[in-house]
């Protein structure tokens, strides 16, 4: 099987109580890429500007990910964003977006990245993932992320979209501001009757959990006694969710194969979050064997004796 991701690749400056990095390799599409690569084939389709060096771009091919696709807008410099960190990790100030190339991006897919079995549609503008998603007729599973400015904004495309995918990754504000259900569950039962078969709600330091027409599942986030930069975690939890789901689909979809997608998303951003940007997912150090460790803690961590109780009438 083979995933194409479309979406953002930039530079991002970041501070938190750990520290700062002035420049670094960021992006939705970026993060994504690096963990979905540990489980299967990628391509990547995004945009970058001439300051977008030999070195950003051999980080992309980690693991061999395809970059045919990164488009170079000649005389262009790439996405740029600068974001602070409170203490707390959880929430943060956008101090500065500079667009740059992506403000006028036209996705341009090749013929083996349209040919893809699974694609994710990262978040970007939701016209431009309608028509990705119109170009790419041989995706078996396609998955998508957004965001609140787009429900603000772009609803009726945003909605149009939902109606064509088989996986809606949000947080779980945003799938209460979407819907307008008063709980994240209610919100994804809705969001169920619009298309998708299949909702993650993304619930940052305390996890996620999966919702289906027959199934619910939640997890924890990997215990860490330290987060160093909490960028990218969304999109890595993507990469490692979709990345599992290409590498067994051929077999088939079924609880265990989503439960399996929930924990070795949730593994890998663990790993994201313990470094800046994409240093963790990008070096040597985390291969197959370390999440595959982390993945087991969290199935011996949900495991249990059962108990039986009385309980009071």
């Amino acid at each position: 099987m083979s995933i194409t991701v479309v979406g953002s690749i930039a530079f991002d400056a970041v501070q938190t109580p750990f520290g700062e990095r002035e420049r670094m390799l960021g992006g939705a599409a970026s993060h994504f890429a690096l963990a979905a690569s540990m489980l299967d084939q990628v391509n990547l389709v995004g945009p970058v500007g001439d300051d977008f060096g030999d070195a950003e771009m051999a980080v992309l091919r980690t693991r061999g990910s395809n970059v045919d696709d990164v488009e170079h807008v000649s005389g262009g410099r790439t996405f740029f964003w600068k974001g602070r960190y409170h203490d707390d990790m959880n929430t943060r100030d956008t101090l500065d977006t500079q667009l740059n190339v992506f403000e006028h991006f036209e996705p341009k897919l090749s013929e083996r990245s349209r040919e893809a079995d699974v694609l994710f549609l990262a978040n970007i503008q939701p016209g431009l993932q309608l028509q990705v998603r119109e170009q790419c007729h041989a995706a078996k599973f396609v998955a998508l992320d957004s965001m609140n400015l787009w429900i603000e904004i772009a609803r009726d495309e945003l909605e149009q979209i939902i109606g064509r995918v088989d996986c809606l990754i949000l947080n779980d504000e945003e799938l209460r501001q979407l819907t307008g259900a008063p709980t994240t569950v209610a919100a994804a039962r809705e969001v169920l009757q619009h298309g998708p078969s299949i909702v993650v709600a993304k619930q940052g330091e305390y996890g996620a959990m999966l919702i289906t027409a027959d199934d619910f599942f939640a997890l924890p986030a990997y215990p860490l006694e330290r987060v160093v930069d909490p960028t990218g975690a969304g999109d890595t939890f993507a990469g490692g969710f979709v990345g599992l789901i290409a590498s067994r689909l051929e077999h088939g979809l079924d609880r265990d194969v989503l439960r399996n997608a929930m924990a070795y998303g949730t593994a890998l951003a663990s790993y994201n979050v313990e470094r800046f940007g994409t240093e963790a997912l990008a070096s040597t150090e985390i291969d197959g064997a370390a999440v595959r460790r982390r993945v087991e803690d969290l199935w011996r961590f949900g495991r249990f004796d059962r108990l039986d109780v009385a309980l009071r009438a």
